[in-house]
């Protein structure tokens, strides 16, 4: 009876060790290469160098080692094949039962700042694919194995039944060619960038976890992480309370992290399905939170909280009584978890808030396709615009101004936000009309008793001069918008006309 022979060749050399020492153990023979044999050697493991196989040197500094008939005539035939074996043995080769190889750190090698294409082309394995891709399609005979979690597995199932099981080797098979393909789709995407390439779009995520259900119950659904950790994202977020994130959550609080990204000062924003319902910036956390909350104390209920402060006692104490899905935050205090886990359903979750320099891609699916496009993560500053009319801002309200349009582009189109004092007041959200969501937004703010000194941001243009004529009526002293309407210069006449200030800013933020 021949002896089982495994060839072992690793960039990650975790637990390769005791793996080739417990194969030895088991009676088979270990092939090994390059640094992967001088390891084994240095720790006892008696290994056959490939070049002993192939009859063939390493050489072109190692890029040429097991791309050769012995080693792929070894993996690829067939064992219930007599012409398969004839061939192996006409030609003085055996069998491979098993690949033990993971790639060269392509990933880590991009990854560095001052990397050069130079040394992205040599960390491209070539070999090493190979090979795995020879076992796996061959896994009715071929154990192949591409990841250090595996191999005591592989090491118990061959204990207990001299092999490894044919279930278990399809399954590896699988992870072999997944771990090939994401190895193929990130050097493709990385030549690609560098030859202006766009006609293809190579994506590759993980899986967060499995999601009761989506949007709605009846949806399926799953959660996943892309390779790249960027700044505020839930889903590198630490969860300190509560229960499993819903769809429906994952989607609110990212739209309450986008909006957080915004403020550099203390800064607190409620929301529901999708929209703020209330922001504030204050002077402190506390502060930031109570106006918030005041902003819009019905809608807030059963709704999501994030800010960009630490959460402390006293935070916890003033939230703790409100019905909330989630808290997101920066830091949580240990007196604050003492307050807010007591609520066991409410969750809290630790978020990443310190701007890393990236502009992520947004992906939207749509039916049969995909929209791709930055992140608009980029708020041109209201006093780098250009006022339109006679009566420019005071101060205050060009804070407010400021406040309300980094507020207003997150809010679904046409989006219309009315602010005062570092608050929104009334939120005018997803009309298919401008008017309509300024009508929204001043019903709001005039319901709450403010009637004077409202600020106006709006996320596109006004078509005609009804908003001015509205915002006039219902105490409105100035407008921030993007102009670019054919129809400017009416709401610029009627905003003289009714005393009010106006500043575009040429820069447009619609969100649908």
């Amino acid at each position: 009876m021949r002896n089982m022979r495994a060839l072992v060749s690793v960039s990650d050399k975790r637990g390769v060790v005791e793996f080739a020492q417990n194969l030895r153990r088991l009676g088979w023979e270990v092939i090994a290469t390059g640094g992967t044999m001088k390891l084994l050697k240095e720790n006892g493991v008696e290994v056959i160098n490939i070049s002993d196989v192939t009859g063939f040197p390493e050489i072109c500094d190692g890029r040429v080692k097991t791309l050769h008939p012995k080693v792929h005539g070894g993996l690829l035939a067939r064992r219930d094949d007599e012409s398969h074996t004839q061939a192996l043995n006409e030609n003085g080769i055996e069998y491979i039962d098993l690949v033990c190889v993971n790639l060269y750190p392509f990933r880590e090698t991009i990854s560095k700042p001052d990397v050069t294409m130079a040394d992205a082309i040599e960390n491209i394995d070539i070999g090493g694919p190979s090979m795995l891709r020879s076992a796996a399609k061959n896994y009715r005979d071929v154990t192949v194995v591409c990841h250090p979690e595996d191999y005591a597995r592989i090491i118990a199932e061959i204990e207990a039944e001299g092999n490894t099981r044919p279930e278990t080797r399809l399954e590896l098979s699988a992870k072999a060619y997944t771990h090939t393909a994401q190895y193929d789709a990130m050097i493709a995407t990385y030549m690609r960038k560098a030859a202006g390439l766009n006609e293809k779009l190579f994506l590759e995520f993980d899986l967060v976890q499995s999601l009761r259900y989506g949007e709605n119950p009846h949806q399926q659904a799953n959660f996943y992480r892309s390779q790249e950790e960027v700044s505020y994202s839930l889903a590198t977020a630490r969860q300190l309370n509560g229960k499993e994130l819903s769809y429906n959550n994952i989607q609110d609080a990212n739209a309450a992290l986008q909006i957080v990204r915004e403020f550099d000062e203390p800064f607190c924003v409620g929301l529901k399905h999708m929209n703020p319902c209330g922001a504030a910036v204050g002077k402190d956390g506390l502060e930031a939170w109570t106006k918030a909350y005041e902003a819009d104390t019905v809608s807030i209920f059963g709704g999501i909280v994030a800010t960009n402060c630490e959460v402390n006692r006293e935070m916890a104490e003033k939230m703790k009584p409100i019905f909330l899905e989630i808290i997101m935050a920066p830091k949580f205090t240990d007196e604050a978890l003492e307050v807010l886990t007591t609520k066991k359903n409410l969750r809290l979750l630790e978020v990443k808030m310190e701007r890393d320099g990236k502009t992520p891609q947004q992906y939207v699916s749509v039916n049969g396709g995909l929209l791709v496009q930055q992140l608009d993560i980029t708020t041109k500053a209201v006093e780098d615009g250009e006022c339109k009319t006679a009566k420019c801002p005071t101060t205050e309200e060009a804070k407010d101004l400021s406040f309300g349009w980094r507020i207003v582009k997150h809010v679904k189109s046409n989006a219309i936000v009315a602010v005062k004092g570092g608050q929104t007041l009334g939120v005018g959200a997803g009309q298919m009309n401008r008017i309509g969501s300024a009508e929204i937004a001043l019903n709001q703010a005039n319901a709450k008793g403010v009637n004077e000194g409202i600020v106006l941001a709006s996320d596109g243009f006004f078509p005609f001069d009804d908003c001015v004529t509205l915002a006039a009526e219902r105490g409105v002293t100035a407008i921030v918008q993007p102009g670019g309407s054919v129809r400017d210069e009416e709401s610029i006449q009627k905003a003289d006309e009714m005393g009010i200030s106006m500043v575009f800013t040429g820069e447009r933020h619609f969100k649908h």
